[in-house]
């Protein structure tokens, strides 16, 4: 694979509400210079660019094929599929709404497939759904050859993420955050939706008329890889209690995967790093993206790292075992689905 060259451009005016992320080159030998890169990105927005991560374009492309064949199915063949109490499975539009409370009238607008790790031991998950093979013959097999490319890509992130940390970049496999990881990765597609085309004409994308792919939320895990499809849409809030809320659109950067914080390692971190609020707006065109979210094992336990606090900067959250954390998440989750 080309590796991308991180060059300096010429500075050009920027379209109002974009945002200039970080770019982290995940095969740089300069270590120390990385890690410092990862902590300012992870403190000034909670996102960031992740470029050389080793896996081919080509690759990502058979992804997005794959994802579109499978929403493409008529809709009886995939609400043979639907998501179950495990939430595995494919969830019709509307979907879920993150809001709590909602500040957005409306229902999410996404048509979304999860599917979760395989090695899961918990008795509250199930196998995974997947289409039959005389529909979809490469599906299943692409989809779990993405898995794993994810999660060795998001390790190697986390060594760097600790390093950042000023810890020793195996302290999470040591503390055995990353032993058996639950993880989980989800198809999104977002159709096109006529409202939105009006609005996008009319240069009216304002929260108080844009309709949204995703409401406004952040991610309870530890990390979340986003692969995207060049569509606009995503975009970030950095202050989440400012009023009225100030929303940036993150562009897309060929060949990059978005990366950002969760709750999980904000509560790690003492809220050093941020677990940025965001949120998908529908356009005018349709939209597919790839969301692989790492949430750790549920038997490691989440307590504020020393290198996060001091008798200055207490810790702010209790210890807690990660299966009861995500206990809790999970279960808001379900209930927002319909499906506890």
């Amino acid at each position: 694979m080309h590796k991308i060259k991180l060059k300096k451009k010429k500075r050009r005016k920027k379209m109002a509400g974009d945002l200039a992320l970080p770019l982290i080159d995940l095969v740089s030998p300069d270590l120390a210079s990385t890690a410092k890169s990862i902590r300012k990105a992870c403190v000034d927005y909670g996102f960031f660019y992740l470029v050389n991560h080793g896996i081919e374009e080509s690759f990502f492309q058979q992804v997005f094929n794959e994802s579109k064949k499978f929403f493409s199915l008529p809709l009886d063949q995939k609400m043979k599929l639907k998501t179950r109490k495990d939430n595995r499975g494919y969830n019709p539009l509307p979907s879920v709404t993150l809001d709590s409370p909602p500040k957005v009238k409306g229902a999410t607008y996404v048509r979304v497939y999860y599917i979760s790790s395989s090695k899961i031991s918990h008795s509250q998950f199930d196998a995974n759904q997947w289409p039959p093979e005389e529909l979809l013959p490469c599906w299943k097999a692409m989809m779990e050859s993405y898995y794993e490319k994810m999660l060795a890509v998001s390790k190697k992130l986390i060594s760097l993420m600790a390093l950042s940390l000023g810890l020793d970049d195996l302290f999470f496999e040591k503390i055995g955050a990353l032993h058996e990881p639950l993880a989980c990765v989800r198809l999104l597609h977002y159709p096109v939706s006529l409202f939105s085309t009006f609005m996008f004409w009319a240069k009216c994308f304002e929260e108080s008329c844009g309709r949204l792919g995703v409401s406004a939320h952040s991610d309870f895990g530890m990390v979340t890889l986003l692969l995207t499809d060049g569509v606009r849409g995503l975009q970030i809030c950095r202050d989440k209690d400012s009023s009225p809320q100030l929303w940036e659109d993150v562009p897309h950067v060929h060949g990059a995967l978005v990366v950002n914080v969760g709750d999980m390692l904000e509560r790690w971190t003492n809220c050093l790093f941020r677990s940025t609020l965001h949120r998908v707006l529908t356009t005018e065109q349709e939209r597919y993206s790839v969301a692989f979210f790492l949430d750790g094992d549920p038997a490691c336990m989440i307590e504020c790292l020393e290198s996060c606090c001091s008798k200055e900067n207490p810790p702010r959250f209790s210890a807690i075992q990660c299966a009861d954390y995500l206990q809790g998440h999970i279960s808001a989750e379900l209930y927002n689905l319909g499906l506890n």
